[in-house]
Protein backbone atom coordinates (compact mmCIF):
# COMPACT_ATOMS: atom_id res chain seq x y z
CA UNK A 1 0.00 0.00 0.00
CA UNK A 2 1.24 3.39 -0.80
CA UNK A 3 2.80 5.78 2.10
CA UNK A 4 1.94 2.29 4.40
CA UNK A 5 3.56 2.76 7.53
CA UNK A 6 6.38 0.44 8.51
CA UNK A 7 6.86 -2.07 11.80
CA UNK A 8 9.95 -0.88 13.86
CA UNK A 9 11.31 -4.08 12.55
CA UNK A 10 10.62 -3.41 9.13
CA UNK A 11 11.95 -0.33 8.81
CA UNK A 12 15.11 -1.39 10.44
CA UNK A 13 15.62 -4.32 7.83
CA UNK A 14 15.38 -1.82 5.26
CA UNK A 15 17.77 0.81 6.78
CA UNK A 16 20.72 -2.26 7.08
CA UNK A 17 19.66 -3.46 3.44
CA UNK A 18 20.47 -0.29 1.70
CA UNK A 19 24.02 -0.19 3.25
CA UNK A 20 24.60 -4.08 2.76
CA UNK A 21 23.76 -3.98 -1.08
CA UNK A 22 26.25 -1.32 -2.09
CA UNK A 23 28.80 -3.22 0.21
CA UNK A 24 28.02 -6.52 -1.50
CA UNK A 25 28.85 -4.86 -4.48
CA UNK A 26 31.83 -3.72 -3.73
CA UNK A 27 32.98 -7.01 -1.62
CA UNK A 28 31.90 -8.67 -5.04
CA UNK A 29 33.89 -6.54 -7.14
CA UNK A 30 36.87 -6.65 -4.88
CA UNK A 31 36.88 -10.79 -3.56
CA UNK A 32 35.76 -12.09 -6.68
CA UNK A 33 38.17 -12.93 -9.08
CA UNK A 34 36.20 -13.29 -12.09
CA UNK A 35 33.31 -10.54 -11.40
CA UNK A 36 36.22 -7.28 -12.28
CA UNK A 37 39.68 -8.18 -11.47
CA UNK A 38 41.41 -6.38 -14.97
CA UNK A 39 44.66 -5.62 -13.53
CA UNK A 40 47.20 -8.63 -12.81
CA UNK A 41 49.23 -8.05 -9.39
CA UNK A 42 53.11 -8.92 -10.17
CA UNK A 43 54.48 -11.85 -7.81
CA UNK A 44 57.27 -12.42 -9.83
CA UNK A 45 58.59 -11.21 -12.76
CA UNK A 46 60.01 -13.62 -14.22
CA UNK A 47 62.33 -12.69 -17.21
CA UNK A 48 60.65 -9.67 -17.72
CA UNK A 49 63.11 -6.72 -16.75
CA UNK A 50 60.75 -4.16 -16.15
CA UNK A 51 58.34 -6.05 -14.08
CA UNK A 52 58.71 -5.81 -10.40
CA UNK A 53 56.92 -7.49 -7.55
CA UNK A 54 53.68 -5.51 -6.15
CA UNK A 55 53.69 -3.72 -9.44
CA UNK A 56 49.77 -3.95 -11.42
CA UNK A 57 49.74 -4.51 -14.98
CA UNK A 58 46.96 -4.45 -17.32
CA UNK A 59 45.41 -8.16 -18.07
CA UNK A 60 45.63 -7.97 -21.68
CA UNK A 61 49.73 -7.16 -21.48
CA UNK A 62 50.45 -9.32 -18.76
CA UNK A 63 49.13 -12.34 -20.64
CA UNK A 64 51.16 -11.20 -23.75
CA UNK A 65 54.25 -11.43 -21.64
CA UNK A 66 53.62 -14.57 -20.53
CA UNK A 67 53.27 -15.85 -24.05
CA UNK A 68 56.39 -14.39 -25.37
CA UNK A 69 58.39 -15.67 -22.23
CA UNK A 70 56.19 -19.17 -23.29
CA UNK A 71 57.61 -18.72 -26.80
CA UNK A 72 61.32 -17.74 -25.71
CA UNK A 73 61.60 -20.56 -23.23
CA UNK A 74 62.44 -18.03 -20.76
CA UNK A 75 60.93 -17.48 -17.12
CA UNK A 76 57.04 -16.28 -17.35
CA UNK A 77 55.96 -13.58 -15.10
CA UNK A 78 53.49 -14.66 -12.08
CA UNK A 79 50.45 -12.92 -10.85
CA UNK A 80 47.77 -12.44 -9.15
CA UNK A 81 43.90 -11.08 -10.82
CA UNK A 82 43.96 -7.52 -8.95
CA UNK A 83 41.68 -4.49 -8.91
CA UNK A 84 43.62 -1.18 -10.36
CA UNK A 85 45.52 0.67 -7.00
CA UNK A 86 42.67 3.41 -6.99
CA UNK A 87 39.56 0.88 -6.26
CA UNK A 88 41.26 -0.41 -2.84
CA UNK A 89 39.19 -3.73 -1.24
CA UNK A 90 36.64 -2.91 1.62
CA UNK A 91 39.16 -4.26 4.01
CA UNK A 92 41.87 -1.67 3.38
CA UNK A 93 39.65 1.25 3.67
CA UNK A 94 38.36 -0.47 7.11
CA UNK A 95 42.09 -0.25 7.75
CA UNK A 96 42.47 2.95 6.93
CA UNK A 97 40.22 4.57 8.74
CA UNK A 98 42.23 3.85 11.73
CA UNK A 99 45.60 4.58 10.23
CA UNK A 100 44.91 8.11 8.47
CA UNK A 101 44.50 9.15 12.18
CA UNK A 102 47.68 7.46 13.45
CA UNK A 103 49.81 8.47 10.39
CA UNK A 104 51.76 11.58 10.24
CA UNK A 105 51.32 13.83 7.33
CA UNK A 106 53.29 12.91 3.85
CA UNK A 107 55.03 16.79 4.06
CA UNK A 108 56.15 19.23 7.05
CA UNK A 109 53.32 21.77 6.03
CA UNK A 110 50.76 18.65 5.97
CA UNK A 111 47.27 18.49 8.31
CA UNK A 112 46.59 15.27 10.38
CA UNK A 113 42.79 14.14 9.17
CA UNK A 114 41.48 15.15 12.58
CA UNK A 115 42.61 18.72 12.38
CA UNK A 116 41.76 18.42 8.68
CA UNK A 117 37.77 17.30 9.58
CA UNK A 118 37.44 20.33 12.48
CA UNK A 119 39.07 23.10 9.77
CA UNK A 120 35.66 22.33 7.55
CA UNK A 121 33.22 21.47 10.22
CA UNK A 122 33.80 24.87 11.50
CA UNK A 123 33.72 26.33 7.50
CA UNK A 124 30.25 24.19 7.13
CA UNK A 125 29.20 25.82 10.33
CA UNK A 126 30.25 29.67 9.51
CA UNK A 127 28.70 29.03 6.08
CA UNK A 128 25.51 27.76 6.41
CA UNK A 129 25.08 29.47 9.75
CA UNK A 130 24.96 32.95 7.79
CA UNK A 131 23.13 31.22 4.83
CA UNK A 132 20.33 30.30 7.35
CA UNK A 133 20.35 33.44 9.18
CA UNK A 134 19.74 35.67 6.00
CA UNK A 135 18.02 32.76 4.02
CA UNK A 136 15.55 31.36 6.94
CA UNK A 137 13.44 35.35 7.48
CA UNK A 138 13.79 36.70 3.91
CA UNK A 139 11.93 32.82 3.05
CA UNK A 140 9.37 33.37 5.44
CA UNK A 141 8.39 36.66 4.09
CA UNK A 142 8.74 35.83 0.45
CA UNK A 143 6.50 33.11 1.41
CA UNK A 144 4.26 35.00 3.22
CA UNK A 145 3.75 38.42 1.85
CA UNK A 146 3.18 38.71 -2.10
CA UNK A 147 4.83 42.15 -2.44
CA UNK A 148 8.29 40.51 -0.61
CA UNK A 149 7.63 37.75 -2.86
CA UNK A 150 7.97 39.98 -6.26
CA UNK A 151 10.20 42.25 -4.76
CA UNK A 152 13.34 39.29 -3.59
CA UNK A 153 12.48 35.80 -6.09
CA UNK A 154 12.70 37.39 -9.49
CA UNK A 155 16.32 38.21 -9.00
CA UNK A 156 16.94 35.22 -6.39
CA UNK A 157 15.60 33.00 -9.31
CA UNK A 158 18.47 34.27 -11.99
CA UNK A 159 20.90 34.07 -9.59
CA UNK A 160 20.43 30.88 -8.08
CA UNK A 161 21.83 29.48 -12.18
CA UNK A 162 24.77 31.22 -11.38
CA UNK A 163 27.58 28.68 -9.98
CA UNK A 164 28.98 29.01 -6.80
CA UNK A 165 32.56 28.02 -7.84
CA UNK A 166 32.62 30.79 -10.68
CA UNK A 167 32.93 33.69 -7.65
CA UNK A 168 36.15 31.61 -6.64
CA UNK A 169 38.42 33.91 -7.79
CA UNK A 170 36.58 37.23 -6.71
CA UNK A 171 36.17 35.94 -3.12
CA UNK A 172 39.66 35.12 -2.58
CA UNK A 173 40.80 38.72 -3.96
CA UNK A 174 38.21 39.90 -1.35
CA UNK A 175 38.36 37.96 1.20
CA UNK A 176 42.13 36.33 1.22
CA UNK A 177 43.53 32.81 0.71
CA UNK A 178 41.98 31.51 4.38
CA UNK A 179 38.46 30.08 5.46
CA UNK A 180 37.02 33.63 3.62
CA UNK A 181 36.36 32.55 0.02
CA UNK A 182 35.32 28.84 1.36
CA UNK A 183 32.47 30.28 3.81
CA UNK A 184 31.47 32.64 1.19
CA UNK A 185 30.86 29.81 -1.70
CA UNK A 186 28.83 27.76 0.72
CA UNK A 187 26.54 30.85 1.02
CA UNK A 188 26.35 31.54 -2.59
CA UNK A 189 25.54 27.74 -3.09
CA UNK A 190 23.34 27.72 -0.38
CA UNK A 191 21.38 31.01 0.15
CA UNK A 192 19.71 31.68 -2.75
CA UNK A 193 18.26 28.03 -3.08
CA UNK A 194 17.32 28.15 0.49
CA UNK A 195 14.89 31.81 0.13
CA UNK A 196 12.91 29.86 -2.65
CA UNK A 197 12.76 26.57 -1.15
CA UNK A 198 11.61 27.76 1.94
CA UNK A 199 9.86 30.38 0.37
CA UNK A 200 6.93 27.52 -0.97
CA UNK A 201 7.40 25.76 2.23
CA UNK A 202 5.92 28.73 3.82
CA UNK A 203 3.33 28.91 0.85
CA UNK A 204 2.25 25.42 1.99
CA UNK A 205 0.26 26.98 4.94
CA UNK A 206 -3.35 25.83 5.20
CA UNK A 207 -5.30 29.41 4.20
CA UNK A 208 -8.28 28.76 6.31
CA UNK A 209 -6.03 28.62 9.62
CA UNK A 210 -5.26 32.40 8.62
CA UNK A 211 -8.74 32.90 7.89
CA UNK A 212 -9.50 31.53 11.41
CA UNK A 213 -7.26 33.43 13.15
CA UNK A 214 -8.47 36.68 11.48
CA UNK A 215 -11.95 35.74 12.59
CA UNK A 216 -10.58 34.98 16.35
CA UNK A 217 -9.24 38.40 16.15
CA UNK A 218 -5.40 37.85 15.78
CA UNK A 219 -3.92 41.02 14.84
CA UNK A 220 -2.18 41.70 11.25
CA UNK A 221 0.95 42.19 12.57
CA UNK A 222 0.57 39.48 15.08
CA UNK A 223 -0.07 36.82 11.91
CA UNK A 224 3.44 35.71 11.14
CA UNK A 225 4.81 35.28 14.36
CA UNK A 226 1.73 33.69 16.07
CA UNK A 227 0.27 31.95 13.39
CA UNK A 228 2.45 31.88 10.08
CA UNK A 229 6.19 30.60 11.57
CA UNK A 230 4.62 28.23 14.31
CA UNK A 231 2.57 26.48 11.71
CA UNK A 232 5.27 25.92 8.94
CA UNK A 233 8.19 25.65 11.27
CA UNK A 234 8.32 21.60 11.30
CA UNK A 235 8.89 21.65 7.65
CA UNK A 236 11.43 24.54 7.85
CA UNK A 237 13.10 22.24 10.26
CA UNK A 238 13.44 19.28 7.45
CA UNK A 239 14.23 21.77 4.88
CA UNK A 240 17.39 23.05 6.91
CA UNK A 241 18.44 18.96 7.12
CA UNK A 242 18.46 18.59 3.37
CA UNK A 243 19.81 21.86 3.02
CA UNK A 244 22.78 21.20 5.08
CA UNK A 245 23.94 18.70 2.45
CA UNK A 246 24.28 20.79 0.18
CA UNK A 247 26.55 22.83 2.26
CA UNK A 248 28.34 19.54 2.32
CA UNK A 249 28.62 19.41 -1.45
CA UNK A 250 29.79 23.24 -2.08
CA UNK A 251 32.43 23.00 0.92
CA UNK A 252 34.09 20.25 -1.55
CA UNK A 253 34.20 22.63 -4.58
CA UNK A 254 35.15 25.70 -2.09
CA UNK A 255 37.90 24.21 -0.56
CA UNK A 256 39.08 23.25 -4.70
CA UNK A 257 39.84 27.01 -4.97
CA UNK A 258 43.28 27.93 -3.42
CA UNK A 259 43.21 25.74 -0.50
CA UNK A 260 45.48 24.09 1.71
CA UNK A 261 43.81 22.70 4.53
CA UNK A 262 40.29 21.03 5.40
CA UNK A 263 39.38 17.59 4.53
CA UNK A 264 39.38 18.44 0.37
CA UNK A 265 43.15 19.57 1.25
CA UNK A 266 43.53 16.05 2.87
CA UNK A 267 41.79 13.85 0.26
CA UNK A 268 44.30 15.99 -2.68
CA UNK A 269 47.21 15.27 -0.71
CA UNK A 270 46.11 11.26 -0.16
CA UNK A 271 45.43 11.24 -4.30
CA UNK A 272 48.70 12.26 -5.02
CA UNK A 273 50.38 10.09 -3.41
CA UNK A 274 48.10 7.33 -4.18
CA UNK A 275 47.40 6.50 -1.41
CA UNK A 276 43.56 5.78 -2.11
CA UNK A 277 42.30 3.57 0.64
CA UNK A 278 43.01 6.95 2.81
CA UNK A 279 40.79 8.76 0.06
CA UNK A 280 38.06 6.38 0.22
CA UNK A 281 38.44 6.53 4.28
CA UNK A 282 37.77 10.24 4.28
CA UNK A 283 35.47 10.12 2.41
CA UNK A 284 33.18 7.68 4.24
CA UNK A 285 34.19 9.70 6.97
CA UNK A 286 32.51 12.97 5.39
CA UNK A 287 29.74 10.48 4.85
CA UNK A 288 29.42 8.78 8.42
CA UNK A 289 29.95 12.98 9.77
CA UNK A 290 26.99 13.97 7.47
CA UNK A 291 24.37 10.93 8.54
CA UNK A 292 25.36 11.34 12.41
CA UNK A 293 24.69 14.85 12.21
CA UNK A 294 21.44 14.40 10.09
CA UNK A 295 20.06 11.32 12.57
CA UNK A 296 20.71 13.99 15.31
CA UNK A 297 18.92 16.87 13.80
CA UNK A 298 16.18 14.43 13.43
CA UNK A 299 15.91 13.27 16.58
CA UNK A 300 16.01 16.75 17.92
CA UNK A 301 13.12 17.53 15.70
CA UNK A 302 10.86 14.66 16.90
CA UNK A 303 11.16 16.05 20.51
CA UNK A 304 11.09 20.02 19.45
CA UNK A 305 7.86 19.38 17.15
CA UNK A 306 6.64 16.17 18.66
CA UNK A 307 2.90 17.06 17.58
CA UNK A 308 4.23 17.28 13.88
CA UNK A 309 3.61 13.61 12.27
CA UNK A 310 4.99 14.34 8.17
CA UNK A 311 8.61 14.44 9.50
CA UNK A 312 8.19 10.79 11.78
CA UNK A 313 7.37 8.60 8.80
CA UNK A 314 11.11 7.97 7.47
Amino acid sequence: MIRAPLSPSSRTFFAVLSFALPLAVWCAVSYVPWIWHPMVLISNPGSVSYLQPGMRLDRTTFLREVKTAEETGAAPPEGRPANPVYLPAPHEVLFALYTSFTTAPETRDGKWLHESLWQSIQVIFWGFTISSLIGVPLGVLCGAYSGVSRSAEPFTEFFRYLPAPAFGALAVAILGIYDGPKIAIIVIGTLFQQILIIANTTRTLDYPLVEAAMTLGTKRIQMLPRIVVPAVLPAIYRDQRILLGWAWTYLIVAELIGASSGITWFITQQARYQHFANVYAAIIIIGILGLSTDLALAWLGRRLFAWDRTGQTR
